[in-house]
């Protein structure tokens, strides 16, 4: 059967598209909050607040509408279904442009359908794609709806005829583009598909003033969002306010939407060898399509690498203007944007070099948008393989039995499916979840937690303000001290009260102080304003508050150690002060405190007067003073030991976030030869299955 390439979009197909891939997304999808960026924007669309920059406003009102609808218990698990739905409608669209460019190479139709869906789950299944879309960790899933509504709209008005018709969707298409510019950059990267779609169509077009001032109407309005909303949400100073961009076009605004928090080079200063960076962009497209196959992985990733080039160009043979235009999105996606992100070594790249300098994570989310719109070229791989091999049947037997001959090539698209699945699934992962209540629990009524980076912070933040855990601790996070906007946020917070029903039972009978009525940082927003950056210590290198030794192990404080010392100064006699395990050796380096810290659990509690061994206080070798009964406690009744240990088929598939689960492995290890020494040699040994089991996942070792 064959049909004239210019018939109705196959919407109804491309919905089934759509769902199909949900309901693949919905099975895998997280139950919570995960690490790394997941808990910032979570918490952030939550409280309509504003996460790092650039602000991402569309994303936020997108997901907190999204989240008020009643469609899972959990508003975490909703706000990942997003990132489900809008990838998977992202999929229903590329399944319509991967059609429409199959009419030119396939003619059956029902075969164009079929191929086109088996590409579509291959980039949909794709290792990085499949992984962000079952979690919210990022705003690219939205980035990745726009290019694929973008270029349905390119398609569909280069199938237009010329006219006032046609013209009124170049208008949308640059409403759209304005738009989602306000969620990520990312979406603006289909303008040289358009452009190609349009210099090569009909030229003119650009120059008609009806399109010009329709066109420029519409990215006004699109972009608005970043210069109307971000500065009046930031002036009513929600939770979460990351750079304060109060002030319409003001710096703070133009240094949030410009991200100088950054610091980026300029693209002439290499942060890495060029070669190697798309070295890297190998590394990571060679995860896409079978990861869990270890070195059949390679075999996946040869196949679909010339089923995808193959696709390219039977496109470029069968359609031109399509060819060109697939190509221009597919290079600006891939090596364009390994030049234009400038990015250090991988994480894990070149193992045998630990002196490159390197990201501090795997960034293979960045290039998704590659990923996903690689499906298409496979689509029109499978298609072009599907109609050679009816092709070379000729006459034998009937046109449905030399069809029906070519279906086992569509058993290709199920290979990610497959080899994917047990690491880009999300299911049943609470870790980050139970690891922020397992923290915020370790610390007293009212007390302040310093934290060091993302990992330990941004649970936290979800932990508060969207489940309600432990609203009372002050988190003051290392990094971010350093910035001006975090310690005017710091002085600006009223402590919440202290709810002992919602608090563990651990706390329940615990003696409560008041409630402080001023901020932790008692320094006003000038005074903040003016911490230098950086000073020299001074001559007599320590301060003291009473009988509190502060000894200065560096020649220069930053202004992170500055606030350090200031929330210690004001919070004396006042609110307890912790600092986190993750802090590793700081308060000892930084501050030398070694001598008034007070291990319990996860945190170390500074303390008045230095330390003294006790009946229930030991000095041990890897955590310093240990406050036994306090710790017992924590470990055993507190802490969700069991999600650290959680069976996970190939172990802890993120390294860079594995320094959290580290954590389970020091102090409980540390806590076991604690118990040893204090003869219970029960407690100890369970607390050392524990600290084991952790290093078998962390080791990738751990296989159920």
């Amino acid at each position: 059967m064959t049909d004239s390439p210019r018939q109705s979009p196959p919407y109804r197909w491309a919905l089934a598209t759509f769902a199909v891939v949900l309901a693949i997304y919905l099975v895998t999808l997280a139950p919570t909050t995960a690490f790394w960026d997941t808990s910032e924007y979570i918490a952030a669309a939550r409280v309509l607040g504003i996460p790092h920059p650039p602000g991402n406003p569309l994303f936020i009102i997108l997901a907190h509408t999204f989240g008020l609808l009643p469609l899972a218990a959990s508003y975490a698990e909703r706000i990942n279904l997003f990132a489900a739905t809008t990838s998977a409608a992202a999929a229903g669209l590329w399944f319509l442009v991967a059609e429409r460019w199959l009419q030119g190479i396939v003619r059956h139709r029902w075969a164009r359908y079929a191929a086109a869906f088996g590409g579509v789950l291959v980039g949909a299944t794709s290792w990085s794609v499949w992984n962000q879309s079952t979690v919210n960790e990022k705003v690219y899933t939205v980035s990745l709806l726009s290019i694929a509504l973008v270029m349905w709209l390119v398609v569909r008005w280069g199938d237009d005829e010329a006219g006032p018709h046609r013209d009124r969707w170049l208008v949308l298409i640059a409403y759209v583009l304005a738009l989602t510019s306000t969620n990520h950059l990312m979406g603006l990267l289909a303008l040289p598909a358009l452009a190609v779609y349009v210099l090569w169509t009909d030229w003119r077009v650009v120059t008609r003033p009806t399109v010009l001032i329709g066109v420029a109407i519409a990215a006004v309005v699109g972009i608005s969002l970043n210069y109307l909303w971000l500065p009046m949400r930031a002036g009513q100073y929600p939770p979460i306010n990351e750079g304060e961009p109060v002030g319409f076009f003001s710096q703070a605004l133009q240094d949030v939407l410009n991200r100088v928090q950054y610091g980026k080079p300029a693209l002439t200063e290499r942060q890495a060898s060029f070669p190697g960076q798309l070295a890297n962009f190998w590394q990571y497209y060679s995860w896409q399509f079978a990861r869990d196959w270890g070195q059949l992985s390679r075999i996946a990733t040869a196949i679909f690498t010339v089923l995808g080039l193959s696709g390219l160009w039977a496109l470029w043979k069968a359609d031109r203007r399509a060819g060109v235009a697939g190509l221009a999105l597919l290079g600006t996606l891939s090596l364009g944007l390994v030049f234009y992100m400038n990015f250090k070594y991988g994480f894990s790249q070149y193992p045998d070099q630990p002196s490159l300098p390197r990201e501090v994570r795997e960034r293979d989310y960045f290039f998704i948008g590659s990923f996903a719109v690689y499906g298409a070229f496979v689509a029109c791989g499978l298609g072009a393989l599907m109609q050679s091999i009816v092709d070379g049947l000729r006459d034998r037997g009937t046109a449905a039995a030399r069809w029906a001959a070519t279906s086992p090539v569509l058993a290709l698209a199920f290979v990610p499916l497959a080899g994917n699945y047990a690491t880009a699934s999300r299911a049943h992962e609470t870790m980050a979840r139970d690891f922020a209540y397992d923290i915020l629990e370790s610390v007293e009524p009212y007390g302040i937690l310093i934290t060091a980076g993302d990992n330990d912070t941004f649970p936290l933040w979800y932990a508060q303000e969207v489940e309600g855990i432990r609203r009372d601790v002050t988190l003051a996070n290392l990094s971010l001290m350093n910035t001006e906007w975090h310690l005017r946020q710091l002085a600006r917070r009223e402590t919440p009260a202290f709810d002992p029903a919602r608090a563990d039972a651990i706390w329940r009978s615990f003696p409560v102080p008041r409630r402080p009525t001023t901020p932790a940082l008692a320094l006003s927003i000038a005074e903040v304003d003016s911490l230098p950056e950086a000073m020299q210590v001074p001559a007599e290198g320590g301060i003291a508050f009473d009988s509190l030794q502060i000894r200065f192990g560096q020649d220069v404080l930053l202004r992170q150690d500055l606030a350090t010392i200031f929330l210690i100064r004001d919070n004396k006699g006042k609110r307890p002060v912790f600092f986190s395990w993750s802090d590793g050796g700081y308060p000892d380096q930084t501050l030398g405190l070694s001598a008034y810290l007070l291990s319990q659990g996860f945190v170390r509690k500074l303390m008045p007067t230095p330390v003294k061994p006790s009946d229930t206080v030991v000095l041990s070798q890897g955590l310093g003073y240990v406050d036994i009964p306090r710790t017992n406690t924590l470990l055993w009744d507190v802490y969700h030991w069991q999600s650290a240990t959680r069976a996970r088929p190939f172990g802890w598939v993120d390294p860079p976030s594995g320094s959290i689960l580290q954590l389970y492995s020091v102090v409980y290890g540390g806590s076991a030869r604690v118990f040893e020494a204090a003869g219970d040699s029960t407690v100890a040994s369970r607390a050392d299955s524990v600290a084991r089991e952790v290093t078998r996942q962390l080791s990738g070792r751990a296989m159920f």
